[in-house]
Formats: structure tokens, C-alpha cells, sequence
């Protein structure tokens, strides 16, 4: 009886002990750039994605038969370049007013980028 209770409880300590092992855990260095490029694709895929949330960018984008929420996906699909470059598209547009060329070159890319998508 003391034999399997003495079994028993060593198996159990060891048991806890290998359950309540802390994780491996591995420290490295982040250089700036790479801190720079993780906080700049955020900033550039959100400005995208707020641009996408305007009104007038919703009926364009009805009107040409594309869904906004499938637009939306699609967005967040791409990859770190193609939303650095509408990202720059955005901010080079003008501020107010009626759709530019350039807005409708930009409605255009993610109305196809959408469709190619599908």
C-alpha cells in the first residue's frame, strides 16, 4: 500500500512539474528599419482601408458592381507593396471637391483587384 501511494504522488509531483514548465523563450534584436516597415504597412493599411470606407467610394464601387465587403478582403489580401502604393495614390489625391482622374484610377485598381480576387 505505501509502495503504490509513494508511487503514486512521485508521479503526480512529476507530472505538475513537467505541466507547469515555463516556455523557451527567445530575445533578439529589432532594428529600426524593420520596427520602421512593420508601423508603416499598419499606418498604409488602414489609411487604404479608411479611404475605402468613404461614402462616395462605397457608391462607386456599388455602382460598378462590386461589393464592399469583398473589396474590403480584398484589400487586406494584399501585400505590403500593393498597399504602399495605393497608400501614396491616396495621399496624392486632392482633398475635397469631385472625384479626380486619380480617384477613379484608384476606385478602378481595387475594383479589378477585386474581381481578379474572385
Amino acid at each position: 500500500m505505501k509502495k503504490s501511494a509513494l508511487r503514486l504522488v512521485s508521479t503526480s509531483l512529476l507530472a505538475l512539474a513537467v505541466g507547469f514548465q515555463a516556455p523557451i523563450v527567445r530575445a533578439e534584436m529589432v532594428t529600426t528599419p524593420d520596427a520602421a516597415t512593420h508601423n508603416t504597412e499598419d499606418a498604409d493599411r488602414a489609411k487604404v482601408l479608411q479611404f475605402m470606407e468613404q461614402a462616395n467610394v462605397k457608391e462607386r464601387l456599388q455602382a460598378m458592381g462590386v461589393d464592399g465587403l469583398a473589396a474590403t478582403e480584398r484589400v487586406a489580401a494584399l501585400d505590403q507593396q500593393e498597399i504602399h502604393a495605393l497608400a501614396q495614390r491616396i495621399d496624392s489625391m486632392p482633398a475635397g471637391g469631385a472625384i479626380s482622374t486619380m480617384e477613379w484610377i484608384l476606385i478602378v485598381m481595387i475594383a479589378i483587384l477585386v474581381v481578379v480576387a474572385l
